[in-house]
């Protein structure tokens, strides 16, 4: 089975839900992974090393032009070494754009902070009491510190909103069958 990634609202058992308030901005999309046994980092590099071309020309872009501004390079989404096994990481150990700041099996955060804003991704992990399956939930959790930030937000919040279900769905097409 083919997941699609739906809009929803932050899982209230995630870790990164006690870092809703006073979000500048927030999402959450969920999908039915097929590798049903990946743990939540597993299911993030997949993510990550599916990531459409067009999202890593995007990243590219803004590479660019935050350095005029004095920000930081990411690199782009994709931005993985592929031998590295998701048992290697460890937290403050960059993985692609983001620093990992916690793990466990069901879920997974990373981020990245700046002086004009902080972000923190989470993959969270959790079966479905209704119906057995496992479902995937990315949510995204940013809050900004200055008039930077909240510029730098302008064109992101809008584009995050095709990014991140643009994304999940190639990892759906990449992800291998349980």
């Amino acid at each position: 089975m083919r997941a699609t990634p739906v809009e929803t609202v932050v899982p209230a058992s995630s870790a990164i839900a006690a870092l809703l308030p006073g979000a500048y901005f927030h999402d959450a999309w969920a999908i039915a992974p097929d590798d049903v046994n990946a743990t939540a980092l597993e299911l993030f590099l997949k993510v990550s090393a599916s990531t459409p071309g067009w999202v890593n020309t995007l990243m590219t872009l803004r590479n660019r032009v935050v350095a005029m501004l004095g920000l930081k390079n990411l690199g782009t989404l994709s931005g993985l070494d592929p031998a590295t096994p998701a048992s290697a990481y460890r937290p403050g150990d960059r993985v692609g754009i983001f620093t990992l700041f916690a793990n466990t099996p069901d879920e997974v955060l990373l981020g990245d902070k700046d002086k004009h804003l902080d972000v923190v991704v989470s993959v969270h992990r959790a079966v479905d009491a209704g119906n057995g399956k496992v479902l995937a939930t990315v949510s995204t959790v940013v809050h900004v510190h200055n008039w930077l930030g909240r510029l730098y937000m302008l064109p992101v919040t809008p584009l995050h909103r095709m990014i991140a279900p643009a994304v999940l769905k190639g990892a759906a097409r990449g992800l291998p069958a349980a």
